[in-house]
């Protein structure tokens, strides 16, 4: 691997598989021989890179649930460690999933790896008792939105804002007739996007309560379409047995959806967890109801740390409260239910919403993945093709 350029990999969920696809697709503009070893999901493995662990085993969110997993996290941790330093990478990136990937940067970059965090730890949300594990770990660290690099610059960490790929990838039209096509929906009908999650723990909090709403919205707007992507096979098992439980198949009314962005783009209005997915509904254009929800010993300390006003992407971009939000005990199917309803009785205007969403969109449309890709080559002194973009 000496003769070409390595580099160490890790993502730990769909949305960091998603961007470590794109930043792989914009390394290998430069150098098309580039070889990436770590931790992939399925978007990353189509492009050749080689896993050393399942991405789903690192998938989990809360401050207790992970605890469970923590000897088999050790233990993936270890092997990574091992591997990067028996064969050093240019760079190590480590992609969001900041709990294991600091822990394994601390080590590497001891051992003389430069090491870079792609999408920042939530630093402006728990305060700043983080920044100086960061300050010893990380070498470079990536944001994707630009209210994030002002705690680094304080810090003297080098950081720099490379916006979202998602806001490169789409468009500022509107696609939903077209995606309507596609799913074999009418023009006409009435559509909800249901989004309870991506993580196993998520999805049992969320969905119960989804697909209640949807069932008591059903009474009021009979013609109602509800629109459930399904993120990966193991979420589609337990989405499919959320539905049974509640005495609801898939079919004309409930319809299940392998891709997330047709289903956002062919709704009306989306019901969403908390996370990346509200960005993707945001750029899409869409209305939409935020839901968090926590286990409950998760949620009892992160209400002692958590110091933001909002939880939701869009909210935390504006400044302000753009779209409802629900967090933990406000996670009701009454509420859920009563947005629904509401958005489709015509009782809001949206025009103001969806120029803030417009704003939004462009202040973070900056090319990220070839951005991401040339910082990271400057950090290990490679020179970059300038006619790779």
């Amino acid at each position: 691997m000496s003769d070409i350029p390595y580099f160490g990999i890790v993502a730990g969920e769909s949305s960091g598989d998603n961007l470590g696809a794109s930043l792989i697709e914009a390394l290998c503009r430069h150098y098309p021989n580039a070889e990436f070893v770590g931790i992939a999901g399925p978007k990353m493995l189509e492009l050749g890179c080689r896993t050393l662990a399942p991405m789903e085993r690192l998938s989990v969110m809360g401050f207790v649930e992970p605890l469970g997993r923590l000897p088999e996290l050790f233990k993936i941790k270890a092997r990574l460690q091992a591997e990067f330093i028996a064969n050093p990478p240019l760079a190590f990136i480590g992609i969001d999933a900041p709990a294991f990937n600091l822990r394994l940067e601390d080590p590497l970059r001891r051992n003389s790896i430069k090491t870079v965090q792609y999408v920042s730890p939530s630093v402006w949300a728990y305060g700043k008792n983080r920044i100086h594990k960061i300050r010893q770990a990380v070498d470079l660290m990536l944001t994707l939105f630009p209210f994030e690099t002002a705690i680094y610059d304080e810090h003297d960490i080098a950081v720099e804002c490379v916006g979202h790929p998602l806001a490169d990838s789409i468009g500022f039209e509107d696609n939903k007739v077209r995606s309507r096509a596609q799913l074999d929906l009418r023009d006409e009908d009435e559509v909800v996007c249901l989004m309870p999650g991506s993580r196993g723990g998520e999805i049992k909090r969320l969905g119960p309560v989804f697909f209640a709403a949807a069932v008591e919205s059903l009474q009021r707007c009979p013609r109602l379409r509800f629109l459930i992507p399904c993120s990966n096979a193991a979420a589609k098992i337990q989405i499919n047995e959320l539905l049974g439980a509640a005495s609801l198949f898939p079919g004309n009314q409930f319809i299940l959806v392998d891709d997330s962005h047709l289903a956002i783009s062919a709704a009306d209005f989306v019901v969403l967890a908390s996370g990346t997915a509200t960005l993707e509904a945001m750029l899409l254009r869409r209305p939409m109801v935020v839901c968090y929800k926590l286990g409950a010993l998760s949620h009892a300390i992160a209400s002692r740390i958590v110091k933001i006003p909002h939880i939701a992407l869009p909210n935390l971009l504006a400044a302000k409260r753009l779209v409802p939000e629900f967090i933990q005990s406000e996670v009701s199917v009454e509420r859920v239910r009563d947005e629904i309803v509401s958005f489709m009785a015509g009782q809001t205007d949206h025009a103001i919403l969806l120029d803030e969403y417009d704003r939004i969109h462009r202040s973070i449309r900056l090319d990220a993945s070839s951005r991401a890709a040339e910082a990271i080559l400057k950090l290990v002194n490679l020179p970059a093709n300038t006619q790779a973009n």
